[in-house]
């Protein structure tokens, strides 16, 4: 089913500038939830398995839209650090607390599993009526008169995959969620078979891995904005990297979870500081469709990833979470370190381009 969305996700990745080009940011204020609604109402009527995995690709293309646009957005903001780390943190607020009312209304309140979705389509109309009402002079036409320039310019997709920094983005992305995706899923089997833990206790310390990571986009969002992305997400990776060794090595329980929940805390504001790295390296006028294509490889990482790592597993033992995620956290800092610019408040606005890209 989680690849049926990355499907829609990619599908919304490549047709996002043609959508905010006819129909504004309006347009995916409606078009995006409304996707989501419909998946969300068939599948709380219970229908054959086959059908939801289908309709859940039109999910995934309404989440894309947003993703893109939304960041993109708020990305062009003033202070853009600390106003995506809220955004973001929402996220992860939200990853943190969904697991625990499903849960509860399946195991304690006896319910069915389906019955959670009513509540998901009661989120998905307030964000369709929040999002209409706040873009609600956003309209296609109204963007097209304040840019006209870039009516005449060519595919924004072909142009922004021109860009070499799009390509490290997006395999960093790829990595990064793949992590932070197959840390979530899979530290609760590893804190059953390998610290030995009670299942409560267990569940428990996937819950302080989401809220480290949502409060790290919180609060560390504040810290990015003074020092600047580049150092600041480079200290960041460097401390989580010597936590997830301890978590690795110190065979403990009590350790191990604190250690996790800290190593989120530090890969938090991870995924806003590539959004900031885009509004301020690239050209305004390719923020959405970068963004859009960076969120979406990203989500094709927390599919591929967490996958391969379940077949590791299985094979070898989940003990392997340890240094599989200790390796994917080292190779995300290095090709962060690896990115143009240097350790200052911005990027170069000058970023290296293929052959026969003209300088904007």
């Amino acid at each position: 089913m989680f690849l049926t969305q990355v499907t829609g996700y990619t599908i919304s990745a490549i047709l996002i500038n043609k959508v905010h080009m006819r129909f504004g940011q309006l347009g995916i204020a409606i078009i995006g939830p409304s996707f989501k609604i419909f998946t969300y109402v068939v599948t709380c009527l219970h229908p054959p398995f086959p059908v939801i995995p289908i309709v859940f690709a039109l999910a995934g293309f309404g989440n894309g839209l947003m993703d893109g646009a939304w960041n993109a957005w708020v990305g062009g903001l003033a202070h853009p650090n600390e106003l995506l780390g809220l955004l973001h943190g929402a996220y992860g607020l939200g990853a943190t607390v969904a697991p625990l009312i499903s849960t509860s209304m399946v195991t304690t309140g006896g319910l069915k599993w389906y019955t959670f979705y009513y509540i998901v389509v009661g989120g998905a109309v307030s964000e369709l009526i929040f999002a209409t009402f706040a873009f609600r002079t956003a309209t296609g036409a109204k963007f097209c008169l304040l840019h006209p320039a870039q009516l005449n310019a060519k595919s924004r997709t072909h142009e922004a995959l021109s860009y070499k920094l799009t390509w490290l983005l997006s395999i960093f992305l790829l990595i990064y969620v793949g992590t932070e995706v197959s840390i979530g899923g899979w530290i609760v089997t590893f804190m059953l078979e390998i610290r030995h833990g009670p299942a409560f206790s267990s569940g428990m310390v996937a819950t302080g891995f989401w809220l480290g990571l949502t409060l790290g986009r919180v609060i560390l969002g504040f810290i990015t904005g003074r020092i600047g992305e580049k150092l600041a997400i480079t200290i960041y990776l460097i401390l989580a990297v010597a936590l997830e060794l301890v978590f690795w090595l110190v065979k403990s329980f009590v350790t191990s979870a604190v250690m996790i929940a800290f190593v989120g805390f530090c890969l938090g504001p991870v995924f806003p500081a590539v959004i900031v790295v885009v509004t301020k390296a690239l050209p305004e006028h390719l923020h959405v469709s970068v963004i859009g294509f960076v969120a979406a490889v990203g989500m094709a990482g927390a599919a591929l990833i967490p996958f391969a790592t379940g077949a590791i597993g299985q094979a070898t033992g989940v003990g392997v979470l340890g240094p599989i995620a200790l390796g994917l956290i080292a190779g995300i800092l290095v090709l962060w370190v690896c990115l143009p610019g240097g350790f200052k408040d911005k990027l170069d606005r000058k970023v290296e381009r293929t052959p026969g890209q003209q300088e904007v």
